[in-house]
Formats: C-alpha cells, sequence, structure tokens
C-alpha cells in the first residue's frame, strides 16, 4: 500500500486500445484513460457488492485489481454472488471471483487475496484506491483512517438489504481537474457590459451563454473596458443571458465588441476522515451486532425496538453536531426488519456508483460525492408494510411468507416474502436489447429468479452482433464472442449463471415486420416487457401497438 501521498503506479504512458474503449474515451477523454491505465485498485469484500464493483471496473480498464476476502463461498452467497455456483461452496470467496474476473478484460492484471488486513497488508499492497466493502464499522474506521493518514484514495460501500451507503475519502486536498466532463463555453458575444458595482455583462440575445455559477470567464476584444481583457472573473449568473463579474468603476467605460470565454480551473476539494461521519442507523447497526452478537432478526419487533432504542440514543449524545432533530421511528425499524437482506438490483446500483468513484478518485475527472451518499428503495416493500402507521397490523402476513426453507434467494426472500419469490419465478418477460444495459438487467432478472420457477421464462431479443467495442461494457461477451449474436450469447452465459432461468433468444427485430414471432399471443403471455435499445423505431413501435394486455 502507497505510503507516499505523491504515489505514483507508474511513469510510463500505457497503451490504450481504443476500439475496445472507444465509447468510454467519448465521456472522459485520453488524459483520464491514461490515468486509468495505470491505476491499482484493491477491493476488500467479494460477496454480490464487492464483486459488482469489481466487475466495473475492470470493465472500465484500469491497470490491476486485487479481489479480497478472508471467508469461503456459503450457499446463500448464492443469493447476490452471480459468480458463484454451488460447486463453489466451501472455496475461497476472493479465489473463485478472481477466475471469472479475469476473463473481462485481458488488459487488466486481476489477482486475490485471503489475507487479514493489517498495517503489513496494507503496506504491501501498492494501490491507488482502496474500496472497502460489507464491513463492521470498526474496521471501516481503522482502514479508512489508515488510507486518510497515507495518501489512499478510499471508498466505501455497504448494503443492508434496502439500503445502500458510499463513503468517500479522497486525501484533505483532492483536486478535480474537470468536474463536469463538458467543453469548455468558447467565445459568447459581448453585447454589454455595465459600469457599476456589480458589472453586469449581457450576452448577445439571440443565445443563451451556458455557463455556471462559479464559473471562470476571460474576455478578448472589448473596446473601452480594456481592463478586463485577458483576465480571469469569476461570475455570478443572473440568467441565461447575463451574469456578474463584478464591480467595473475602477475600468474604463464599456464601448463594444468583445468575447468571453470560459476558463476550465481545477476544484479543490478538502475530505474529511471516515471516524468524522457516521450516519446513525449504520452506526447503531454496529452497536447492536456488538451487544447482541448478531443483526437484527428479520422482521422481528423486539428486535427492531431495540434497534431503535440504540439510534435514538446515538442522536441524542450526538445533539451538538445537530444529525436530526426528528427520527423517524417507522423507517428506522424498517432498516432493522430488512437489515439482513441482500439484493442484486440494490447491488447494482450502489456498486456502479461506487466504482464510478473510484474513476473519480485515479482520474479527477468530475466531481466525486462530498463524502457520503444514501440510498434507499422502502418503497418496493407492499403498501401495506411501506405507508404503515401501526406496524403491528402487518406483522401476521410479513411472517408468514417469512422463509422457512433454504434457498439460493433466500436473503430476497427475507425482504419480501416466499409468495412474491414464487411470483417471480413464474413470471414471463420479455427483454428487447442485450447490449450494455441489456446484459445488467438480464443479469439482474438471474439473480432474483425471475422466469426460474416452472411457468416462468424470460424472452430477450436483439438482432445486432458482438463488435469489440462492446466488450468493456457488457459483461456477460468476451473476446471469443466477437461477432456472434448478442442475444444468443446472453442467453447461454446467463445459464451458467443462473442455471434454473428458462430463457429464450431471439435474434429477430420487433419492428412490424416479424409479427408472425411476435404476435398478439405472444405479447399476451406476458407479465412484463423491458426495452433496453437505444432505437427510436423500436420505441415507437411499442408505443404504436399499445400494449395494454400485460399485467
Amino acid at each position: 500500500m502507497a505510503t507516499d501521498p505523491n504515489y505514483q503506479t507508474s511513469t510510463k504512458t500505457p497503451e490504450i486500445d481504443e476500439r475496445l474503449y472507444s465509447r468510454q474515451l467519448y465521456v472522459i477523454g485520453k488524459e483520464a484513460m491514461y490515468e486509468l491505465r495505470n491505476a491499482d485498485i484493491l477491493i476488500s469484500g467479494m460477496r454480490g457488492l464487492g464483486v459488482e464493483i469489481a466487475k466495473n471496473l475492470i470493465l472500465c480498464g484500469v491497470k490491476s485489481v486485487i479481489v479480497h476476502d478472508c471467508n469461503n463461498v456459503d450457499y446463500k452467497d448464492l443469493s447476490s454472488q452471480y459468480y458463484f455456483s454451488e460447486f463453489d461452496i466451501g472455496q475461497n470467496r476472493a479465489e473463485v471471483t478472481k477466475e471469472k474476473l479475469s476473463e473481462l478484460n485481458n488488459n487488466v492484471n486481476v489477482t486475490y487475496s485471503s489475507s487479514n488486513i493489517d498495517e503489513d497488508f496494507l503496506q504491501k499492497h501498492k494501490v491507488n484506491v482502496f474500496v472497502l466493502t460489507d464491513d463492521d464499522i470498526d474496521n471501516q474506521v481503522k482502514i479508512g483512517d489508515y488510507c486518510h493518514e497515507h495518501g489512499i484514495k478510499f471508498v466505501n460501500a455497504n448494503i443492508k438489504g434496502l439500503f445502500g451507503q458510499i463513503f468517500c475519502d479522497f486525501d484533505q486536498n483532492f483536486k478535480v481537474f474537470d468536474t463536469n466532463g463538458e467543453d469548455s463555453i468558447t467565445e459568447e458575444i459581448v453585447d454589454s457590459i455595465s459600469h457599476d458595482e456589480i458589472g453586469v455583462v449581457s450576452i448577445a440575445t439571440y443565445t443563451k451563454h451556458g455557463f455556471e455559477d462559479g464559473s471562470y470567464v476571460t474576455f478578448h476584444g472589448v473596446k473601452g473596458m480594456t481592463e478586463i481583457n485577458d483576465h480571469e472573473f469569476k461570475i455570478t449568473v443572473l440568467d441565461p443571458y447575463t451574469f456578474i463579474i463584478g464591480d467595473t468603476r475602477n475600468f474604463g467605460v464599456y464601448e463594444g465588441e468583445g468575447t468571453v470565454t470560459e476558463v476550465k480551473k481545477a476544484e479543490t476539494v478538502h475530505f474529511m476522515s471516515m471516524s468524522a461521519n457516521l450516519h446513525l442507523s449504520f452506526q447503531g447497526l454496529s452497536l447492536f451486532q456488538n451487544q447482541y452478537n448478531a443483526l437484527p432478526q428479520p422482521w422481528n419487533d423486539d428486535d427492531a425496538d431495540k434497534f431503535y432504542e440504540i439510534v435514538e440514543k446515538l442522536n441524542r449524545e450526538n445533539r451538538e453536531q445537530v444529525l436530526t432533530d426528528q427520527l423517524n421511528k417507522h423507517w428506522i425499524r424498517l432498516f432493522a426488519k430488512t437489515c439482513t437482506g441482500d439484493l442484486c438490483p440494490i447491488q447494482s446500483v450502489i456498486g456502479g456508483i461506487a466504482a464510478q468513484e473510484a474513476v473519480k478518485a485515479v482520474t479527477g475527472k468530475f466531481m466525486p460525492i462530498r463524502q457520503f451518499l444514501y440510498f434507499d428503495a422502502i418503497e418496493c416493500l407492499s403498501e401495506n408494510v411501506f405507508y404503515l402507521s401501526n406496524e403491528g397490523t402487518s406483522e401476521s402476513n410479513t411472517r408468514s411468507n417469512f422463509p422457512s426453507k433454504q434457498s439460493r434467494y433466500y436473503f430476497q426472500e427475507i425482504v419480501f416474502g416466499e409468495d412474491l419469490q414464487d411470483k417471480l419465478g413464474n413470471a414471463k418477460y420479455f427483454l428487447v436489447g442485450s447490449g450494455a444495459i441489456g446484459c445488467e438487467i438480464l443479469k439482474n432478472f438471474a439473480m432474483m429468479g425471475i422466469g426460474c420457477g416452472r411457468d416462468g421464462a424470460v424472452f430477450v431479443s436483439d438482432m445486432d452482433s458482438i463488435k469489440i467495442s462492446d466488450l468493456h461494457r457488457q459483461f456477460l461477451f468476451h473476446y471469443r464472442d466477437i461477432g456472434k449474436m448478442k442475444s444468443i450469447v446472453a442467453a447461454q452465459s446467463i445459464k451458467v449463471i443462473n442455471p434454473n432461468m428458462h430463457v429464450h433468444a431471439y435474434v429477430d427485430g420487433v419492428l412490424p415486420e416479424p409479427e408472425h414471432i411476435y404476435n398478439d399471443h405472444f405479447f399476451q403471455q406476458l407479465d412484463g416487457l423491458v426495452t433496453a435499445v437505444d432505437n427510436v423505431k423500436i420505441r415507437k413501435y411499442f408505443d404504436y401497438i399499445r400494449i395494454t394486455d400485460i399485467d
């Protein structure tokens, strides 16, 4: 682990495969891509969230990734970690995951470790970014403080049921070289500049300037008020046609002409260490676990009450920091009742954001999270639970659906119950498009068990073939698949993730020509349809045919 804040993995300019990363280069540019290709990342925790982050960063094309986990695969891990199978039970999580991740990108060196994380470990493994997932708060603070002290970028991500958390610490003085990724605005024509204490600049009325509050601009060719030429001003936007540059009374009077151009400037962001920021519910969860040697039991009123008391006490003791004046007891109890769940769609959200934060840490491109991000999806619960004013009325209904047997969907059933799991298994869904978004949706379907029951099915359609530029975004495809049809390969790959899915691949488009395939009978059997395409004609077609028979 790097101990020098100015540590760099390499001074050599790495090669960039522009065919592979073409779409990504459009967004972040070559300079940021060079930084990524020199970046070494350590990701600890190889359950569902950790593998999601690792997958995303490997596809992005970092230099190397170390995946770490001290524990072995358990049957219940199959509920959320899509690279585990029953054959892997008993083997080290990181070792199993490393083999699958290595296939995603030949340009990335993927290794694994199952050693305990201590100071020797941190000094041995030299990385730019440490991503920690699903660990207890004591370790989060200890590792986060070490990274802060030694200039290592730190991303901490956690998921508890329907709740997610991300914390970022990129050092005390982290420079963001490009806050928004947009090109500089060049040569807007100046119409007038007021000669007063605020200095209002008006742009020609036939165009909007596009500047933002806090932007820096410079002027050229201004007559009369020549003192402002070639000088930078921080502006305040009044409206789409005017902005303020400050007191202009010491300058000459504006006589005409001139242009104004945006100046891109780096912004320094100051991060605090992990120990300075702890959210009540996540902190309370650690205290509950320390006190009772377990997490709150799913949908257990007694444990939910105990958890709320801990959170209430934490808030009271931290009153000087004004954490919150009003605790939402119902939501905090729901947190306790669902926190043992582990849901793949939530991992996709938190894992995608956390991986993007790691990219920001390496490249200085785009503004990072400052410093916590919280996410919840409790609206996914049934209405009688989500809107409940008296929680006791729903407890019997929830308990009757609680998983009664071991299942690969156990951690999902903890949250939603066995009845909903049966409905998902027997559902029939049509996924249109198996590209970047389609692959992710198909993965989530498989992990959720959609179409995996006796009467269930998933139909996936895509008329496109796999190209090399697809590989850094579509993790179900590999180099050996180039030239093959996307839907067929996606269906084959998803059967490896969940052999129980009844998936059917189509290479025909969905426009009117193949209505002998996608006819009324086909659509009427469906429970849902998902479009994952950027084709406007296909979207308009589904609007036109008005599929009203889908539940």
